[in-house]
């Protein structure tokens, strides 16, 4: 099976079955990254290259070994769909942000702000509609880059080893690629690997959500606001996502406990429940554009 039948195989699991219901191969790297973490981090005081050592024993051997169950004569093509299917967070990207949508539209603030907490790292309990709306937005736009079409991306070059090392090196960076006393210096590693295995899959996202929506303004806020975020992948990626659904983001957010100020992104109103209904529908015309792309090359090609 060549690796763009097994992109479109691994994306139907995904959007019949969701994420593994009771046990997910993720929690599992959690429970060996907390204890890498405990082992080359202690009380904070682990140097940048305990954190390189930390990285390479949680992912390269786990790595390694999807390269070699991919090989296996007769199974190594459900190793490298359930790969990319157990990487995916497509349907459940919209499982959290379709009842944050609801919520709002009940006029449920409460509800719309617990929701929405389970997306974002920010301080949500004293946010109004406006935003909850931007945040679940931002969060759409944002994991629909970093949970699905980089997945797909690194699957597409290298399959199951590809999406395992991007998967797995995605997960240390949410939870050690923090800017803080305890994980600057260990995390650096994580952070660096991140930013670098998400540059050329942010971009081409980018160009996917401008094509989709207002195309010329999404280009025009990439160029724009995109170099005055912090991160050099998620500021593509948001600000030609909020230009191309013709929205205003970013601003003021308050993270453990202090407001932090962001560069805005896009044009237009403030956000409201639609629009966070509309950000995941640019993360599902974006992967069926992509699908139907590859489609098309693998016919040509043949």
């Amino acid at each position: 099976m060549s690796l763009v039948f097994g992109a479109v195989a691994g994306v139907a699991l995904d959007a019949v079955f969701g994420e593994p219901r009771g046990w997910h191969p993720l929690v599992a790297f959690g429970r060996l990254a907390e204890r890498l973490e405990r082992r080359f981090n202690s009380a904070g005081r682990g140097w940048r290259s305990h954190g390189v050592t930390a990285w390479c024993l949680a992912v390269l051997p786990l790595t390694l070994l999807a390269a070699l169950l991919a090989q296996l004569p007769g199974l190594g093509w459900a190793v490298e769909v359930l790969a990319l299917y157990a990487a995916l967070g497509l349907k459940s990207l919209g499982e959290h942000a379709l009842p944050v949508a609801q919520a709002l539209r009940l006029g449920d603030l409460p509800l719309a702000r617990a929701w929405v907490g389970y997306l974002v790292s920010r301080h949500t309990s004293e946010l109004d509609a406006a935003g909850v709306a931007r945040a679940g937005t931002e969060s759409v736009l944002e994991n629909g880059s970093d949970a699905v079409f980089a997945a797909l991306f690194w699957f597409l070059v290298a399959g199951a080893p590809g999406v395992v090392l991007y998967r797995l090196s995605n997960t240390l960076d949410a939870m050690w690629g923090y800017r803080n006393a305890r994980f600057e210096r260990f995390g650096w590693a994580a952070a660096k690997i991140d930013d670098a295995l998400n540059y050329l899959p942010a971009r081409l996202v980018a160009l996917s959500y401008a094509l989709l929506g207002r195309t010329a303004l999404a280009l025009r806020c990439w160029q724009r606001q995109a170099p005055e975020w912090d991160s050099p992948n998620a500021g593509p990626v948001m600000a030609a996502g909020a230009g191309a659904l013709g929205v205003r983001l970013g601003g003021a957010a308050i993270y453990h406990g202090r407001e932090e100020w962001r560069p805005p992104l896009g044009e237009g109103a403030e956000p409201r429940a639609r629009d966070i209904e509309r950000a995941l529908n640019l993360v599902y015309g974006g992967v069926a554009l992509w699908l139907a792309l590859l489609l098309v090359l693998e016919v040509l090609l043949a």
